[in-house]
Protein backbone atom coordinates (compact mmCIF):
# COMPACT_ATOMS: atom_id res chain seq x y z
CA UNK A 1 0.00 0.00 0.00
CA UNK A 2 1.04 2.99 -0.70
CA UNK A 3 0.34 6.71 0.90
CA UNK A 4 0.55 10.18 0.38
CA UNK A 5 0.02 12.75 2.54
CA UNK A 6 -0.40 16.26 1.88
CA UNK A 7 1.41 17.11 4.90
CA UNK A 8 4.75 15.08 3.83
CA UNK A 9 7.78 16.62 2.33
CA UNK A 10 8.57 15.79 -0.89
CA UNK A 11 11.76 16.40 -2.78
CA UNK A 12 10.10 16.23 -6.54
CA UNK A 13 7.78 18.94 -7.57
CA UNK A 14 3.74 18.48 -7.20
CA UNK A 15 1.28 17.98 -9.92
CA UNK A 16 -1.50 19.80 -9.39
CA UNK A 17 -5.21 19.06 -11.41
CA UNK A 18 -7.06 22.56 -11.71
CA UNK A 19 -10.37 22.67 -12.83
CA UNK A 20 -11.26 25.32 -15.68
CA UNK A 21 -14.49 26.63 -15.81
CA UNK A 22 -17.41 24.99 -18.01
CA UNK A 23 -18.48 28.69 -19.49
CA UNK A 24 -18.56 31.59 -16.70
CA UNK A 25 -15.02 32.85 -15.74
CA UNK A 26 -16.48 33.77 -12.42
CA UNK A 27 -16.66 30.03 -11.78
CA UNK A 28 -13.19 29.92 -11.34
CA UNK A 29 -11.99 29.04 -7.35
CA UNK A 30 -9.52 31.27 -5.75
CA UNK A 31 -7.71 28.64 -5.21
CA UNK A 32 -7.38 27.14 -8.79
CA UNK A 33 -6.09 31.10 -9.48
CA UNK A 34 -3.51 30.95 -6.98
CA UNK A 35 -2.15 27.53 -8.03
CA UNK A 36 -2.34 28.48 -11.52
CA UNK A 37 0.21 32.02 -10.53
CA UNK A 38 2.24 30.38 -8.11
CA UNK A 39 3.55 26.83 -10.25
CA UNK A 40 6.22 26.72 -12.31
CA UNK A 41 3.99 25.66 -15.68
CA UNK A 42 0.48 24.89 -17.00
CA UNK A 43 0.32 22.12 -18.79
CA UNK A 44 -2.65 22.91 -20.87
CA UNK A 45 -5.40 20.57 -23.08
CA UNK A 46 -5.22 23.95 -25.56
CA UNK A 47 -2.72 26.87 -24.60
CA UNK A 48 -4.71 29.22 -27.10
CA UNK A 49 -7.37 28.98 -25.07
CA UNK A 50 -5.94 28.44 -21.57
CA UNK A 51 -4.14 32.02 -22.79
CA UNK A 52 -7.60 34.00 -22.59
CA UNK A 53 -8.55 32.09 -19.16
CA UNK A 54 -4.94 34.08 -17.60
CA UNK A 55 -5.49 37.10 -19.01
CA UNK A 56 -8.58 37.25 -17.58
CA UNK A 57 -6.57 36.69 -14.25
CA UNK A 58 -3.57 38.73 -15.12
CA UNK A 59 -1.65 35.32 -14.69
CA UNK A 60 2.08 35.39 -16.53
CA UNK A 61 2.99 31.35 -15.98
CA UNK A 62 4.74 29.77 -18.66
CA UNK A 63 2.13 26.83 -20.45
CA UNK A 64 2.77 24.17 -22.53
CA UNK A 65 0.48 22.01 -24.47
CA UNK A 66 -0.58 18.55 -23.08
CA UNK A 67 -3.16 17.17 -24.99
CA UNK A 68 -4.89 13.82 -26.61
CA UNK A 69 -2.52 13.67 -29.41
CA UNK A 70 0.64 14.52 -27.96
CA UNK A 71 0.41 12.35 -24.70
CA UNK A 72 3.10 9.55 -25.52
CA UNK A 73 5.93 12.55 -26.17
CA UNK A 74 4.93 14.73 -23.57
CA UNK A 75 4.45 12.88 -20.53
CA UNK A 76 8.02 11.12 -19.94
CA UNK A 77 8.93 15.29 -20.31
CA UNK A 78 6.64 16.41 -17.69
CA UNK A 79 7.61 13.14 -15.55
CA UNK A 80 11.45 14.77 -15.47
CA UNK A 81 10.12 18.11 -14.78
CA UNK A 82 8.87 17.25 -11.84
CA UNK A 83 11.17 14.84 -10.96
CA UNK A 84 13.33 17.56 -11.46
CA UNK A 85 11.10 19.65 -8.66
CA UNK A 86 9.18 21.80 -10.69
CA UNK A 87 5.37 22.57 -9.67
CA UNK A 88 3.23 21.79 -12.77
CA UNK A 89 -0.55 22.34 -12.83
CA UNK A 90 -2.97 20.35 -15.70
CA UNK A 91 -5.41 21.62 -16.84
CA UNK A 92 -8.28 21.23 -19.63
CA UNK A 93 -10.02 23.77 -21.78
CA UNK A 94 -13.51 23.26 -19.78
CA UNK A 95 -14.01 21.22 -16.13
CA UNK A 96 -12.14 18.82 -14.07
CA UNK A 97 -9.00 17.06 -16.04
CA UNK A 98 -9.30 13.55 -16.49
CA UNK A 99 -13.20 13.71 -17.31
CA UNK A 100 -13.54 13.00 -20.73
CA UNK A 101 -10.57 15.17 -20.95
CA UNK A 102 -7.12 14.22 -20.94
CA UNK A 103 -5.03 13.66 -17.99
CA UNK A 104 -5.81 10.66 -17.03
CA UNK A 105 -2.18 9.01 -18.28
CA UNK A 106 -0.15 11.61 -16.71
CA UNK A 107 -2.01 11.14 -12.84
CA UNK A 108 -1.03 7.60 -13.52
CA UNK A 109 2.55 8.09 -14.53
CA UNK A 110 3.50 10.41 -11.59
CA UNK A 111 1.64 8.05 -9.19
CA UNK A 112 4.00 5.32 -10.50
CA UNK A 113 6.66 7.87 -9.93
CA UNK A 114 5.95 8.41 -6.65
CA UNK A 115 5.05 12.33 -7.57
CA UNK A 116 2.00 13.96 -5.08
CA UNK A 117 -0.54 14.36 -7.11
CA UNK A 118 -2.97 17.55 -5.52
CA UNK A 119 -6.76 17.62 -7.06
CA UNK A 120 -8.27 21.05 -6.68
CA UNK A 121 -12.16 20.83 -6.21
CA UNK A 122 -14.41 22.79 -9.04
CA UNK A 123 -16.85 23.33 -12.25
CA UNK A 124 -17.73 20.16 -13.74
CA UNK A 125 -20.90 20.17 -15.93
CA UNK A 126 -22.39 16.72 -15.63
CA UNK A 127 -23.20 17.42 -12.02
CA UNK A 128 -23.97 21.03 -12.32
CA UNK A 129 -26.57 19.40 -14.82
CA UNK A 130 -27.77 16.39 -12.39
CA UNK A 131 -28.85 18.96 -9.73
CA UNK A 132 -31.34 20.60 -11.94
CA UNK A 133 -32.79 18.46 -14.00
CA UNK A 134 -35.59 17.15 -11.83
CA UNK A 135 -34.23 13.43 -12.18
CA UNK A 136 -32.87 11.72 -8.96
CA UNK A 137 -29.55 13.29 -8.24
CA UNK A 138 -28.66 9.70 -6.79
CA UNK A 139 -27.42 7.50 -7.15
CA UNK A 140 -26.09 8.51 -10.35
CA UNK A 141 -23.91 6.56 -12.96
CA UNK A 142 -21.44 9.00 -15.26
CA UNK A 143 -20.92 7.38 -18.22
CA UNK A 144 -19.06 10.65 -20.35
CA UNK A 145 -18.82 10.38 -24.63
CA UNK A 146 -20.48 7.36 -25.84
CA UNK A 147 -18.38 5.71 -29.32
CA UNK A 148 -19.53 7.61 -32.36
CA UNK A 149 -20.79 4.30 -34.11
CA UNK A 150 -24.84 3.93 -33.64
CA UNK A 151 -23.60 0.26 -33.90
CA UNK A 152 -21.26 0.79 -31.01
CA UNK A 153 -23.80 3.24 -28.87
CA UNK A 154 -26.27 0.42 -29.43
CA UNK A 155 -24.20 -2.02 -27.50
CA UNK A 156 -22.89 0.19 -24.86
CA UNK A 157 -26.63 0.85 -24.41
CA UNK A 158 -27.77 -2.58 -24.42
CA UNK A 159 -25.60 -3.15 -21.17
CA UNK A 160 -27.47 -0.31 -19.69
CA UNK A 161 -30.88 -1.31 -20.15
CA UNK A 162 -31.80 -2.28 -16.57
CA UNK A 163 -29.26 0.48 -14.48
CA UNK A 164 -31.57 1.89 -11.83
CA UNK A 165 -29.71 5.24 -11.04
CA UNK A 166 -29.87 8.26 -13.55
CA UNK A 167 -26.95 8.05 -16.55
CA UNK A 168 -25.14 10.94 -17.50
CA UNK A 169 -23.86 11.29 -20.71
CA UNK A 170 -21.70 14.65 -22.69
CA UNK A 171 -22.58 14.68 -26.47
CA UNK A 172 -21.38 17.14 -29.18
CA UNK A 173 -23.93 19.18 -30.90
CA UNK A 174 -23.46 17.30 -34.34
CA UNK A 175 -23.80 14.06 -32.87
CA UNK A 176 -26.72 14.90 -30.27
CA UNK A 177 -29.70 14.21 -32.74
CA UNK A 178 -28.56 10.74 -33.82
CA UNK A 179 -27.10 9.62 -30.24
CA UNK A 180 -30.79 10.40 -29.02
CA UNK A 181 -32.66 8.20 -31.09
CA UNK A 182 -30.25 5.10 -30.98
CA UNK A 183 -31.24 5.86 -26.57
CA UNK A 184 -34.64 6.21 -28.17
CA UNK A 185 -34.68 2.62 -29.99
CA UNK A 186 -32.48 0.44 -27.00
CA UNK A 187 -33.60 2.19 -23.92
CA UNK A 188 -37.04 3.28 -25.49
CA UNK A 189 -38.85 6.44 -26.18
CA UNK A 190 -40.75 6.52 -23.30
CA UNK A 191 -37.85 6.97 -20.90
CA UNK A 192 -37.77 10.42 -19.01
CA UNK A 193 -34.57 12.35 -20.18
CA UNK A 194 -32.87 15.93 -20.05
CA UNK A 195 -30.80 18.02 -21.88
CA UNK A 196 -28.40 20.58 -20.62
CA UNK A 197 -26.40 22.99 -23.02
CA UNK A 198 -24.63 25.79 -22.87
CA UNK A 199 -23.94 25.29 -18.88
CA UNK A 200 -23.38 28.51 -17.47
CA UNK A 201 -23.03 30.58 -20.30
CA UNK A 202 -25.46 33.58 -21.40
CA UNK A 203 -27.99 30.93 -23.22
CA UNK A 204 -28.32 28.09 -20.79
CA UNK A 205 -31.26 25.70 -21.30
CA UNK A 206 -32.46 22.83 -20.29
CA UNK A 207 -34.82 20.36 -22.43
CA UNK A 208 -36.84 18.00 -20.06
CA UNK A 209 -38.93 15.51 -21.64
CA UNK A 210 -39.46 11.88 -23.13
CA UNK A 211 -36.48 10.36 -25.34
CA UNK A 212 -39.17 10.79 -27.96
CA UNK A 213 -39.96 14.02 -27.14
CA UNK A 214 -36.43 15.10 -27.59
CA UNK A 215 -35.46 13.40 -30.45
CA UNK A 216 -38.83 15.57 -31.68
CA UNK A 217 -37.12 18.61 -30.69
CA UNK A 218 -33.80 18.02 -32.53
CA UNK A 219 -35.69 17.44 -35.73
CA UNK A 220 -37.41 20.75 -35.04
CA UNK A 221 -34.42 22.90 -33.96
CA UNK A 222 -31.33 24.47 -34.47
CA UNK A 223 -28.64 22.20 -32.27
CA UNK A 224 -25.88 24.00 -31.08
CA UNK A 225 -23.45 24.07 -27.57
CA UNK A 226 -22.60 20.88 -26.08
CA UNK A 227 -24.64 18.92 -24.43
CA UNK A 228 -25.20 16.85 -21.29
CA UNK A 229 -27.49 13.89 -21.69
CA UNK A 230 -29.38 12.79 -18.46
CA UNK A 231 -31.35 9.73 -18.64
CA UNK A 232 -33.92 8.24 -15.99
CA UNK A 233 -32.92 5.13 -14.27
CA UNK A 234 -34.77 1.88 -15.07
CA UNK A 235 -36.95 1.40 -11.80
CA UNK A 236 -38.65 -1.47 -13.24
CA UNK A 237 -35.82 -3.71 -14.54
CA UNK A 238 -36.30 -7.19 -15.94
CA UNK A 239 -35.66 -9.58 -12.82
CA UNK A 240 -35.92 -12.58 -14.33
CA UNK A 241 -32.57 -14.61 -14.94
CA UNK A 242 -32.01 -15.64 -18.66
CA UNK A 243 -32.04 -19.05 -17.82
CA UNK A 244 -35.69 -18.89 -16.89
CA UNK A 245 -36.73 -16.60 -20.14
CA UNK A 246 -34.89 -18.98 -22.49
CA UNK A 247 -37.52 -21.49 -22.43
CA UNK A 248 -40.53 -18.95 -22.88
CA UNK A 249 -41.94 -18.14 -26.12
CA UNK A 250 -40.98 -14.37 -27.22
CA UNK A 251 -45.13 -13.06 -26.72
CA UNK A 252 -44.24 -14.74 -22.68
CA UNK A 253 -41.13 -13.27 -22.71
CA UNK A 254 -42.83 -9.66 -23.51
CA UNK A 255 -45.69 -10.51 -21.24
CA UNK A 256 -43.17 -10.91 -18.71
CA UNK A 257 -41.06 -7.59 -18.67
CA UNK A 258 -45.05 -5.93 -18.99
CA UNK A 259 -45.49 -7.88 -15.61
CA UNK A 260 -42.29 -6.50 -14.07
CA UNK A 261 -43.29 -3.11 -15.39
CA UNK A 262 -41.99 -2.67 -18.51
CA UNK A 263 -44.66 -0.63 -21.32
CA UNK A 264 -45.77 -3.09 -23.73
CA UNK A 265 -43.99 -1.73 -26.95
CA UNK A 266 -40.58 -0.78 -24.84
CA UNK A 267 -41.10 -4.63 -24.24
CA UNK A 268 -41.50 -5.86 -27.93
CA UNK A 269 -39.03 -3.90 -29.30
CA UNK A 270 -36.26 -5.30 -26.71
CA UNK A 271 -37.64 -8.71 -27.36
CA UNK A 272 -37.66 -8.33 -31.00
CA UNK A 273 -33.79 -6.87 -30.58
CA UNK A 274 -32.65 -10.16 -28.20
CA UNK A 275 -34.49 -12.43 -30.68
CA UNK A 276 -33.26 -11.20 -33.86
CA UNK A 277 -37.14 -11.14 -34.07
CA UNK A 278 -39.51 -8.89 -36.50
CA UNK A 279 -40.70 -6.07 -34.69
CA UNK A 280 -43.64 -6.01 -36.17
CA UNK A 281 -44.63 -9.11 -36.44
CA UNK A 282 -43.88 -9.86 -32.66
CA UNK A 283 -46.78 -7.18 -32.01
CA UNK A 284 -49.51 -8.66 -33.62
CA UNK A 285 -48.48 -11.48 -32.27
CA UNK A 286 -48.75 -10.30 -28.26
CA UNK A 287 -51.78 -8.29 -29.55
CA UNK A 288 -53.36 -11.30 -31.42
CA UNK A 289 -53.86 -9.19 -34.20
CA UNK A 290 -54.07 -10.02 -37.75
CA UNK A 291 -51.80 -8.86 -40.88
CA UNK A 292 -53.59 -5.25 -40.55
CA UNK A 293 -52.20 -4.16 -37.19
CA UNK A 294 -51.23 -0.66 -36.32
CA UNK A 295 -47.78 0.36 -36.42
CA UNK A 296 -45.80 0.18 -33.80
CA UNK A 297 -43.54 3.13 -34.49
Amino acid sequence: MEKQSSFAQHQTGTLYLVPTPIGNLDDMTMRAVHVLEDVDLIAAEDTRHTQMLLNHFQIDTHEISFHEHNTEQRIPELIDKLESGLTIAQCSDAGIPSISDPGKELVAAAIAHHIPVVPLPGANAGLTALIASGLAPQPFYFYGFLERKPQQQEKELAEMVNRPETMIFYEAPHRLKRTLKVMQKVLGGDRKAVLARELTKRYEEFLRGTLDELVNWTTSEEVRGEFVIMVAGNHHPVSHDDESLEHLSPVDQVSRAVSDGMKPNTAIKKVARENGLNRQQLYRQYHHLGTEADNVD
